[in-house]
């Protein structure tokens, strides 16, 4: 086989994966827009469970669903949210949507990604994949459902609260408040990945465990610059209330980073046979 033809194979092998994924995503992001949830409660044993079926309807979707529960569970009594331009309510349905499609696909992304990259992979790199990949998920769906549930809402109790000492009208647009929302509380997933992506640097030999403790002084000063950078507003507030756990997870990781690394260096340790390599 030529190289032209072995990279011809790769690039057809990326397209066929690419599609697979398109299509699964269109599929779950049109279902989003164009359904919406029915609850009803189905009798089982003398208990009602509740259930939910679709029913068509491009209006009151799925989206429009989630984001009145949003709107119930983050705002605090009194806020009024307004629809500031004519287009607003459509393009937060697409945000929430685009958001909820990732979320609930990413378990076929990370299936497609990784039957095409695992055959290109070494023993150790397959080994570190599949000891990582359970908490990777874990973290970032307690992330994502820590901001969404608990510190999104507490944002915007604190700020809303400076609001009201100023006398000031407790309005918010509501492309804002979705846009705030969404990536408040994604940033939390991402945060949480932070001790599984120090633990395969060092895991994989890059990055030596005693590295993270001497840089813990630029760890800190990265988690108050990615806090700036991903939090949509200019409090300040909302800024700490990201790099604070997200330097508890620094740490976190690097101790899980030297205790393998001590494993592997103790000749007792099944992991100082197998090694890095």
């Amino acid at each position: 086989m030529t190289e032209l033809s072995r990279i011809l194979d790769i690039l057809g092998e990326v397209r066929r994966r690419l599609v697979r994924i398109f299509v699964v995503l269109a599929a779950i992001f049109g279902f989003l827009l164009l359904f919406e949830l029915v609850p009803v409660s189905i009798p089982v044993f003398g208990v009602r469970i509740p259930f939910a079926y679709p029913w068509p309807n491009p209006f009151y979707n799925v989206t429009a669903q989630i984001f009145r529960a949003m709107v119930a569970w983050m705002l605090p009594k009194g806020v009024e949210l307004l629809n500031v331009g004519v287009g607003d309510s459509v393009m937060v349905q697409m945000e929430i949507g685009i958001l909820v499609t990732v979320i609930v696909g990413m378990p076929w992304i990370v299936h497609e990604v990784g039957g095409f990259l695992v055959p290109a992979l070494r023993r150790n790199e397959r080994q570190l994949l599949r000891s990582i990949g359970i908490p990777a998920t874990v973290l970032f769906a307690i992330g994502t459902a820590a901001g969404l549930l608990l510190l999104t809402p507490f944002t915007f109790l604190l700020l809303f609260r400076y609001v009201a000492a100023m006398g000031l009208a407790p309005v918010l647009g509501v492309q804002d408040f979705v846009t705030f929302a969404l990536l408040y509380s994604l940033a939390f997933g991402v945060v949480f990945e932070l001790p599984v992506f120090i633990y395969a640097l060092t895991r994989l030999g890059v990055v030596k465990a005693s590295a993270w403790r001497q840089h813990w002084r630029a760890a800190i000063l990265g988690a108050l610059v990615f806090g700036m950078i991903v939090t949509p507003d200019n409090s300040g507030i909302t800024m700490l209330l990201i790099a604070a756990p997200m330097i508890g997870l620094y740490f976190g990781g690097a101790y899980f980073a030297r205790r393998w690394e001590a494993k592997r260096e103790d000749p007792r340790s099944p992991i100082s046979a197998v090694g890095v390599g």
